[in-house]
């Protein structure tokens, strides 16, 4: 009873404990981690098969996998997923329900995302790293150009940073365009420059195509995300982990917003003492 009380109840739980044991998992079992995280959606409802075919492990894979996380079987760490897809998937009808359902007003709306995002900047605070910092300052400051990578959700960063950049005299490029040029955009990237990235799960598709691009450019990125097995963690030169808190299920961006604030302006100043 004690040990069932100790597992991960929620999908939180279960991202900090593998990222938590993720130095010491064996390969195999980090793959299959690194595809758990990548794909909860399919590890909620697939076959045991399907979902090693996909990871390109054996399905024992999946059974150690859970079984090294404290579950007796691939089952049960399915329960996990299953319980995130339906926070997760909730149409925004269905999170209107039910911040109607707590009784809400104007008020309470207003607080509850107050309370939201004063969580997450407390969590950005304690979380992220100086050497971290200096080392994301140091790489967009000595860019040529610094490149904007960001699509859906994490689009107004990339929109913030770019009117931060331009007021403070910082040449950029914020990867976009109306006719579809980006691919044309990215080869003028070099090794001289730098790139931002910004996507969370599901990632943007676009966002992780760029991002590969560039790497494979040997331009240094700087990513935020949420994970570390996020596909843009695997390409970045430096990247920082930010899980935003939510109320009824909308997200805010005020931790990332903080971030990105402070990248522009470190930026900025280091730009200018050289």
């Amino acid at each position: 009873m004690d040990q069932e009380a100790q597992l991960p109840q929620s999908f939180e739980e279960l991202r900090e404990l593998v990222l938590e044991k993720r130095q010491d998992l064996p390969k195999r079992i980090a793959q299959a981690a690194a595809y758990a995280l990548d794909n909860p959606d399919e590890i909620a409802f697939g076959t045991a098969a399907s979902i090693a075919a996909s990871a390109g492990v054996q399905p024992s894979t999946l059974i150690r996998f859970a079984q090294h996380l404290g579950f007796d079987g691939f089952t049960s760490l399915q329960t996990v997923f299953r319980e995130r897809l339906r926070e997760r998937t909730t149409s925004y009808e269905d999170r209107l329900n039910a911040l109607r359902g707590g009784a809400s007003n104007n008020r309470t709306i207003l607080d509850g995302f107050v309370a939201a995002s004063l969580k997450s900047l407390e969590s950005i605070s304690r979380t992220v790293e100086d050497a971290a910092l200096e080392r994301a300052v140091s790489i967009l400051a000595g860019a040529e150009t610094i490149y904007i990578v960001a699509r859906r959700r994490s689009y107004p960063i990339a929109s913030y940073m770019a009117y931060a950049l331009a007021k403070l005299n910082v040449r950029h490029q914020v990867l976009e365009s109306a006719t579809g040029l980006e691919p044309e955009i990215l080869t003028f990237a070099t090794p001289k420059d730098a790139a931002i990235a910004i996507s969370f799960s599901p990632y943007a598709s676009a966002t992780l195509d760029h991002v590969a691009a560039l790497a494979s450019r040997k331009v240094p990125v700087v990513a935020i995300t949420d994970s570390a097995f996020s596909p843009l963690a695997q390409s970045a030169s430096t990247w920082f982990e930010i899980a935003e808190a939510d109320c009824a299920g909308f997200r805010s961006l005020s931790a990332t917003m903080a971030l990105a604030i402070t990248l522009s302006v470190a930026v900025a100043e280091r730009r200018r003492d050289s």
